[in-house]
């Protein structure tokens, strides 16, 4: 099994259109990481990988201005166009697919996830060749408890049979833009959408690191993770191409 062949256009859909409720005011998409703005670290990381050809960035209204000027000043010649997002996450997907399209492949990714790295999308494309779907996902770390609407827990669920689901999330392009034809209740992710086609996906190793800042304390977190990781992004590159 291997991920999509370098004659094949794998397009990504980077989200960053949500309100960030929990940030206490604070504008996390571009509050400074390692002195970049949050949203350049996973922008770096498509823009450089040699397994992806073109971006669509969906921001807020709010945002479009200071998205604009960050392409300006780095010149990410990848993204195809910046365009502004819908009411809930899965229609800006779709606005944001509406703009990528031609391509085979999609990944989808939160800008609020900046420790993406190369290996999450490797592997990711490899896995959506078994059935044109693949999610990332992790085990809980803590006991998951099940809890009724008084507030008691009616059940412990085996850790070894969850996942938390991430980004980024990868498709074929006409099974995403099917989910989004099709399916008009509102949804957490892609995932949930293809699996209410009934369509199987695949599950493929996420990571600990791949965090989602939702709140001022994710910050330092995410901060910290990237020093860890390799710092100064600008000198990041991958080693690894598509076959």
């Amino acid at each position: 099994m291997t991920p999509p062949s370098a004659q094949e256009q794998v397009g990504a859909i980077l989200l960053a259109a949500g309100q960030g409720r929990r940030m206490e005011g604070l504008d996390k998409l571009f509050t400074p990481l390692l002195g970049k703005p949050l949203l350049f670290h996973s922008l770096h990381v498509l823009q450089t990988s040699p397994l992806v050809h073109a971006i669509v960035l969906v921001l807020s209204d709010d945002h479009l201005a200071q998205g604009h000027a960050l392409l300006d000043q780095y010149g990410w010649g990848k993204v195809r166009t910046v365009c502004v997002g819908g009411d809930r996450r899965q229609d800006s997907v779709r606005i944001g697919l509406e703009h990528l399209l031609p391509v085979e492949w999609v990944v989808v990714h939160d800008g609020a996830r900046p420790c993406l790295n190369e290996d999450l999308l490797w592997q990711g494309l490899e896995a959506s060749r078994e059935t044109g779907a693949a999610v990332p996902v992790v085990v809980p770390k803590d006991t998951v408890k099940e809890v009724d609407d008084l507030g008691f827990v009616t059940r412990t669920l085996p850790r070894e049979r969850l996942g938390l689901a991430q980004t980024p999330q990868v498709f074929r392009s006409e099974l995403l833009l099917a989910a989004h034809r099709a399916v008009t209740a509102t949804v957490t992710d892609d995932a949930a959408m293809v699996a209410m086609l009934g369509h199987r996906m695949k599950a493929f190793p996420g990571s600990y690191a791949n965090i989602k800042v939702t709140t001022p304390e994710d910050m330092a977190l995410a901060e910290a993770l990237l020093a860890r990781a390799g710092a100064q992004p600008e000198a990041r590159t991958s080693t690894r191409r598509p076959s």
